[in-house]
């Protein structure tokens, strides 16, 4: 069962990379320059969101805090709280 949610803020990315460089296995670059979360769900406000499990956390941790823009969140699932 996912534990928690990973939210990606698309319209501000940057499109360094450095998300799909940690963590190829959730994060993949776009032809636009952006990053994407690999089979994350499209929102209305063009934010993408997946449902993670507790053993893909530390990697898709990583990938937020190697993110210069901050547009990669964790929250957990059950209360919603913003972890990263």
């Amino acid at each position: 069962m996912a534990k928690y949610l990973l939210e990606h803020d698309r319209p501000n990315c940057i499109g360094c990379g450095a998300c799909a460089a940690v963590c190829p296995k959730f994060w993949e670059m776009n032809d636009d320059g952006k990053s994407d979360i690999k089979g994350g769900k499209p929102r209305k406000d063009e934010w993408q969101e997946l449902e993670i499990d507790e053993k893909d956390f530390e990697t898709n941790r990583e990938a937020a805090e190697s993110c210069p823009v901050n547009v990669i969140h964790i929250k957990n699932k059950e209360t919603g709280e913003k972890i990263i």
